[in-house]
């Protein structure tokens, strides 16, 4: 990093402060190789595995946790609400962080950091103790998600991007998929300590391939040739913080308070006072913590909203399917899980062939397709009564392709209209949007499911269990048919891309 010196407002940090902060380069023999981008885009791959793998499986062992710890479920739910909360929090911060400091570095330490939570985790005495490991393995999971889709894009030729964000893209599938069987088989035989002592040796070994193989981090000479040192924007991250927090927590409880409650109008009121304040700030910033101009960008933009929905579809889908299997086609909650996995296998499969295509003919083409794969898939298992359960399976996997062609191209988009020294921010907001549509997926999806189910039932809506599958397969169909219209609304996004291209 040389002697260049960087400013946080009053506090100048030095990279000659030690080796915590110094970024050391490659291994000769490895930067050598022929290969050695795909050697850096695997060693992100392997961070995007333990990522989607820790999601899954955390979100699997809140029912044991419940029993372990004899909580009642909504303190039990902080354990993944704390740390979403907290990921979304930090994660553009922390991509600001490292364009100054260095994307290596940072990603190097957030290895250490999540092992160091997932440890914690394990060995926690009781609830709170967890919950407020799982804050710090968050902050570790925030450190490896700001960095790695701008450490590929830095790494990458232009040519090439989609292809390795499509590569990263079924690390993630395939992360997301395994979860679920391998953290149900690691609570049956080892304990629900284990759910998280499994991030360990994947922790370890992906720290050593950072230090060994990631590149250190470059910068534009107009940046390196600037008189005025670069700052970080301190007010920014204070109040965008805040900002995504209020979102979040808002449309993660609106179900569970009331979308006309007090406590939702307050939460709601804090979150647009401070993103309005944000964005005031950044508009005065000098060195803002993300650039008005790159918001301005039509293809960026266009591209989180886009992103957005997309991740709504997804996670909105994973919400509301295993309550069509099991209640309306009578499956188990295991045979429930199996049944799911088209999507994720779907998704990785096409994940790298999406990036292909990106490489060969832009955004446009794979991620409307993508889209419009989604609707097509939504709409039948929306409209179409009496679906035998292989014809279930087989709209499920349509699903995942659709999300397989959508969200490397359009990923490789947003990240390739931001400019080198702002990568890592744009890979946090990136992020910070997946967490948003996860939310905003779940929560929307529920409150359609609530809506339909109060007009037919009344006061006793939240009774579904209760309820007979002719009174619930309406409700169901209805909430499909919301997230197909959601998947349209994306693929019009990536249509007006067009003219940005």
């Amino acid at each position: 990093m040389g002697k260049r010196l960087l400013r946080w407002h009053n506090v100048v940090v030095v990279p000659a402060f030690g080796p915590l902060l110094a970024e050391h380069p490659p291994l000769a023999r490895v930067a050598a190789w022929p290969a050695y981008r795909w050697l850096v885009v695997g060693t992100v791959c392997l961070g995007a595995f333990m990522g989607q793998l820790d999601a899954s499986i955390a979100g699997l062992v809140l029912p044991t946790l419940q029993q372990v710890f004899a909580e009642p479920v909504a303190s039990v739910e902080w354990v993944a609400i704390a740390y979403l909360l907290t990921l979304a929090a930090l994660v553009v911060p922390l991509g600001r962080v490292a364009d100054l400091l260095g994307r290596k570095m940072l990603y190097t330490w957030g290895f250490l950091v999540f092992i160091v939570g997932s440890a914690l985790c394990g060995l926690a005495p009781g609830l709170a103790w967890l919950i407020a490991f799982r804050v710090l393995q968050a902050v570790g999971a925030a450190m490896l998600q700001a960095n790695s889709v701008a450490i590929i894009t830095a790494a990458v030729p232009r040519r090439a991007l989609g292809r390795a964000i499509g590569v990263q893209g079924a690390a993630q599938a395939v992360g997301l998929s395994v979860g679920p069987s391998v953290g149900g088989l690691l609570i049956d035989s080892l304990g629900w300590q284990w759910v998280f002592f499994i991030a360990v040796p994947v922790g370890l070994l992906g720290t050593v391939l950072a230090w060994m193989v990631l590149p250190c981090t470059t910068r534009a000479a107009a940046a390196e040739a600037a008189d005025e040192p670069e700052r970080f924007d301190w007010v920014g991250a204070a109040l965008l913080g805040p900002a995504v927090a209020a979102i979040l927590v808002g449309i993660t409880f609106g179900n569970t308070w009331g979308w006309t409650s007090p406590q939702l109008l307050v939460t709601v009121i804090a979150g647009v006072a401070c993103i309005s304040a944000f964005w005031i700030a950044e508009q005065r910033s000098a060195s803002p913590l993300i650039d008005p101009a790159l918001v301005r960008v039509r293809g960026f933009s266009l591209g989180l909203i886009a992103g957005l929905l997309s991740y709504a579809v997804l996670f909105g889908s994973l919400f509301v399917m295993p309550f069509y299997l099991e209640r309306i086609l009578g499956q188990t909650a295991a045979q429930t899980g199996l049944l799911l996995t088209p999507i994720p296998i779907a998704l990785g499969l096409l994940a790298p062939i999406a990036g292909t295509l990106t490489d060969r003919a832009g955004p446009t083409p794979p991620t409307v397709a993508g889209m419009a794969s989604a609707a097509v898939a939504l709409a039948a298992l929306g409209l179409i009564q009496d679906l035998t359960l292989p014809a279930t399976l087989g709209l499920l996997a349509l699903l995942g392709i659709g999300l397989g062609l959508f969200t490397p191209p359009n990923n490789a988009a947003v990240m390739g209209s931001a400019p080198a020294n702002r990568l890592g921010v744009a890979g946090g907001v990136l992020n910070m949007i997946r967490s948003l549509g996860t939310s905003l997926g779940v929560a929307a999806t529920g409150a359609v499911l609530a809506t339909r189910l109060s007009a037919r039932l009344g006061a006793q809506a939240a009774l579904t269990l209760q309820a007979p599958p002719a009174i619930l397969l309406p409700a169901f169909h209805d909430a499909l048919l919301f997230l197909a219209g959601l998947a349209l609304m994306a693929g019009l996004l990536s249509t007006a891309r067009v003219h940005t291209e």
